[in-house]
């Protein structure tokens, strides 16, 4: 990664080179390199960036410029960048600050000067936000801020930061992608039978201290944004007594929690730590202790490995109930499986449905009418049979998205006009009920989509005519009742998005295009802030308009030219770089998930 400010940041050191670090979203330049994966190692090897401090002679706006640059280093509290202020100016960023993303390096103009006093304006393209507690929103728009400076013996100094950097920073892209580091905190959903990764941007001081970071951020709880959804096995007042310490000949840690924590599950907790440190390449195995003691989980070691507990996978692998043989309407127009790629009837479901979704149990089928104003089901264990229509549409003008199921076999639907929506829910054997708390119930929804852990649901959002990639959280009343809101723009980086699936807990798959190009493509969207990523290699055959994926499977995509319905399927699993095969007959291609 380079700096883009050559005449105050060419002291750039490279520590250790990088080859595909994860960053936040570029707002338009689509990244193809190193994918995303769920697995990635946030400690990887990185460019870090030697802060200048000021120089003699130098004028007010280079000042602003320098400060800038020196405020993306942590190092010793920004110790650097604190040389660049004077007088009364007070700047408390703290370890953990709200940041304020430029797509590039702004524009910094000298407003007026008048010998001993400057004001000086920064203005630029911002990409997003991240909040103190590390939580990225993509927010594309022009903004400014404007500096006060004042002439001393040491020459310029800033006097006065514009409001939104007296206790945050004003950083590039670039910036972001040497300091911070996109990482997973894991916390229970409400059944806590499944862990749910809470996304972050971490401060990135050196390798050494970002376990001990991360164990911190996880005793700290979820961001506001998900804290409502989930729970943390750790009592409250629970620390990390002296940080994590790691024994480097046996890549053992050592994780030392206050007397707080003897009140916890230590089941529970030790899944919480495992799920996170995992993230960090030079752990294989830890300790758990609480006070000095150590403490080990029922029926296991004191000794675990970080690839423990995989019982709470967010994505329900080890859950027997949850397949993996995707599904399509054949030429026939009967619900099909897709053995490889030849199609083979499943229990035939004798009436026009597209857009199918077959529930994990793989006992249930449900879709829409070709008009999308009814929603249908059919039982897959009584040769298909089908039912009346689920519910009509209750609208004038409204039409359903495609629908989707979460582990637990409810069926989720959105019914959607141009400019209202409303979420339906429907458990196996009741009737379809509609959530009262509905984030994006003033707004047209084109799809939407329940993540494998119950909590987290994307959708894609008409926004004062454009369409958005958002992503929100599902939480539960004291009588079950369903708030789902909280959405937040999670990439602006491609235009017209069309439809999206979970590819697994850290990605969706989205068809969407690039600025400024015209072809529908198929895209990896890293809920975490991550790039944008290109899928698949070659060409698709006709307008891409159905996609589908699941952890560990071929992504699919549903096509059509003129009135021929195909889907192309991904030679390779695990390369999302390999080549498609477009030469299954079909359409509306789906996994059980």
């Amino acid at each position: 990664m380079i700096d883009l400010r050559p005449a105050l940041a060419g002291a750039a050191a490279v520590l250790l080179a990088c080859a595909g670090c994860a960053s936040v979203p570029t707002g338009g330049r689509v990244v193809s390199g190193k994918s995303a994966d769920r697995a990635e190692q946030v400690d990887d090897p990185t460019v870090r960036l030697i802060p200048k401090p000021p120089r003699p002679g130098w004028g007010a706006d280079d000042i602003v410029r320098g400060f800038l640059s020196a405020s993306a280093s942590f190092d010793d509290d920004h110790r650097v960048a604190r040389q660049y202020l004077g007088g009364p100016s007070v700047w408390t960023p703290g370890g953990r600050p709200a940041v304020t993303v430029f797509q590039n390096t702004p524009d910094v103009d000298i407003v007026k000067s008048n010998g001993n006093q400057a004001t000086v304006r920064v203005y630029g393209n911002q990409l997003g936000t991240i909040t103190s507690a590390g939580q990225y929103a993509a927010d594309p728009k022009h903004i400014q801020a404007v500096f006060t400076l004042g002439r001393g013996q040491q020459g310029w100094r800033i006097t006065a930061l514009p409001q939104e950097a007296q206790t945050s920073l004003l950083l590039t892209k670039s910036d972001v992608d040497q300091a911070f580091r996109p990482v997973n905190l894991y916390f229970f959903g409400p059944e806590k039978d499944t862990l749910v990764p809470n996304g972050i941007f971490m401060p990135y001081a050196n390798r050494q201290s970002l376990s001990t970071q991360l164990v911190q951020a996880l005793l700290g709880g979820p961001t506001p944004w998900l804290s409502q959804a989930v729970t943390s096995a750790f009592p409250a007042g629970t620390r990390l007594l002296g940080g994590v310490s790691v024994d480097e000949d046996k890549n053992v840690a050592t994780v030392n929690l206050s007397r707080e924590a003897s009140k916890g599950d230590v089941d529970d907790m030790s899944a919480q730590i495992s799920w996170t440190l995992r993230q960090i390449s030079e752990i294989k195995d830890w300790r758990l202790q609480i006070a000095g003691k150590t403490v080990a989980p029922e029926d296991g070691d004191s000794t675990q490995s970080v690839h423990d507990w995989s019982d709470k996978d967010p994505d329900g692998n080890n859950d027997p109930r949850i397949q993996q043989t995707p599904y399509l309407v054949g030429l026939n127009g009967h619900l099909s499986t897709l053995q490889g790629t030849t199609v083979r009837d499943a229990p035939p479901v004798n009436t026009p449905m597209t857009v199918p979704a077959v529930a994990p149990d793989t006992l249930e089928a449900a879709g829409l009418s070709p008009d999308r104003t009814q929603v249908l089901t059919a039982d897959l264990t009584s040769g298909g049979l089908v039912r009346p229509p689920l519910l009509n549409h209750q609208a004038k003008g409204s039409t359903f998205t495609a629908p989707t199921w979460d582990r637990n076999t409810v069926l989720w639907f959105v019914e959607t006009t141009k400019d209202k929506s409303w979420l339906w829910t429907r458990q196996r054997g009741a009737a379809p009920q509609r959530a009262k708390i509905w984030g994006l119930s003033g707004r047209e929804v084109l799809a939407f989509r329940i993540a494998r852990d119950g909590v987290r649901a994307a959708a894609i959002v008409k926004v004062d005519g454009k369409t958005q990639i958002q992503v929100g959280r599902i939480a539960h009343g004291p009588k079950g009742e369903i708030d789902a809101g909280s959405f937040l723009p999670v990439s602006s980086e491609l235009e017209d998005p069309r439809d999206l699936a979970w590819r697994d807990y850290s990605n969706l798959v989205v068809l969407g295009r690039q600025h400024g190009e015209a072809q529908i493509l198929p895209y990896l969207v890293p809920v975490s802030g991550a790039p944008v990523s290109g899928l698949g290699n070659g060409t698709l055959s006709g307008e891409a308009w159905t996609i589908t994926a699941a952890p560990d499977a071929p992504v699919l995509v549903g096509t059509r030219t003129g009135d021929r319905d195909q889907v192309c399927r991904q030679r390779s699993a695990r390369d999302p770089f390999s080549e498609w095969a477009c030469d299954i007959k079909g359409s509306g291609p789906t996994y059980p998930r």
